[in-house]
């Protein structure tokens, strides 16, 4: 993901794709390990994103820049305690 712009369409498409799966769930009443395994990926994936979006706009707010940023594993992203 090389800029904002496609980082926040990114994020627009795994919200989007929850909201299917979970709808899904609840109305259809499904509840495979395929849909939680995938729900659990798009989690983990929107927190790697929002933590990417922070690390652009802190670099570019500091005079630095925003390219630098890197997508953090998983483990780092989702064991942070701000």
């Amino acid at each position: 993901m090389s800029n904002e712009k496609s980082i926040i369409e990114h994020i627009d498409a795994l919200v989007g794709e929850e909201r299917e799966l979970r709808d899904r769930r609840v109305h259809e009443r499904t509840d495979s390990d395929d849909e939680r395994q995938r729900l659990k990926a798009i989690e983990v994936e929107l927190d790697q994103c929002w933590d990417l979006l922070r690390q652009r706009r802190a670099l570019r707010e500091f005079g630095q820049d925003p390219n630098a940023a890197e997508v953090r594993p998983a483990r780092v992203v989702e064991d942070y305690r701000g």
